[in-house]
């Protein structure tokens, strides 16, 4: 399965980085950053109608190479004066092609949120996404059980982090609630299979409360699914495939968001 190979990659990942960067090391520095800015990407999302979170990404084992021509601070630029509330960067680097690299420099560039968008498992990599840069994290409830996930969302708490919490099924929304979660993202892709259903979004919607900022996870491709979503009580959009194979970015999400 595809994702317990993205966990064992991610997991030698790590342990690679923390012998090159003890993790006593990294979380002095982290911890050394302000946090001031904390809530910043909540806020970004709070805004009225749907919210978009626009994702740079350059590969995914579904698809392939997305994109050739893959100039991440033009893309980033793109979203920003396109109207896109925040961005989404893809740092995992085997089945993905992310790089850290390319959050630095984009959170240099934008003056939007920039979320780190990667398969945390391991404490290190939240310190390490405070000091790259990054506004806020992805974490998975698919690759996390109930404590580890409580203890994970309270460090990037600490650290002024925001925390998109994503789920697949009502028992893992449920997880979510549990560890105090603000922002819930359901995706539409199973990861066990990486079938795309958007009706799961609306399927789940009402078991995530008004006050919670509820996110779609991709399959979104047309104006009629935004609107759709948006009948759902939908707060915002991460979307990201559509875009990077558009041959005008800018233009391909704002008719998306027209």
């Amino acid at each position: 399965m595809i994702l317990d190979k993205i966990i064992t990659a991610t997991k030698l990942r790590v342990r690679k980085e923390n012998n090159k960067k003890p993790f006593s090391v990294v979380k002095k520095e982290a911890l050394n950053i302000d946090n001031t800015l904390h809530c910043k990407f909540e806020e970004a999302l709070s805004n009225p109608g749907v919210n978009f979170i626009c994702e740079i990404k350059k590969a995914s084992p579904s698809k392939g190479l997305i994109s050739e021509q893959f100039d991440y601070k033009k893309i980033g630029l793109d979203y920003q004066n396109s109207g896109a509330a925040a961005i989404s960067v893809l740092t995992e680097p085997d089945f993905f092609l992310g790089s850290k690299e390319y959050l630095q420099e984009i959170k240099n560039i934008v003056k939007i949120p920039v979320l780190c968008k990667d398969f945390i498992i391991d404490s290190y990599q939240i310190y390490e996404s405070k000091i790259i840069g990054a506004d806020a994290i992805l974490l998975i409830c698919a690759v996390l059980n109930s404590e580890v996930l409580k203890d994970f969302f309270e460090i990037a708490s600490d650290l002024g982090l925001s925390c998109l919490v994503e789920v697949h099924d009502e028992k893992e929304i449920e997880m979510a609630l549990n560890v105090g979660a603000k922002i819930i993202g359901v995706n539409n892709r199973n990861l066990k299979t990486f079938e795309v259903n958007l009706n799961n979004s609306i399927r789940l919607r009402k078991f995530v409360p008004d006050g919670k900022i509820f996110v779609s996870e991709s399959g979104v491709k047309t104006r009629e699914h935004v609107s759709i979503l948006k009948a759902n009580k939908v707060n915002a959009i991460l979307i990201g495939e559509e875009l990077m194979v558009s041959c005008n970015i800018s233009l391909k999400l704002r008719e998306l968001m027209s």
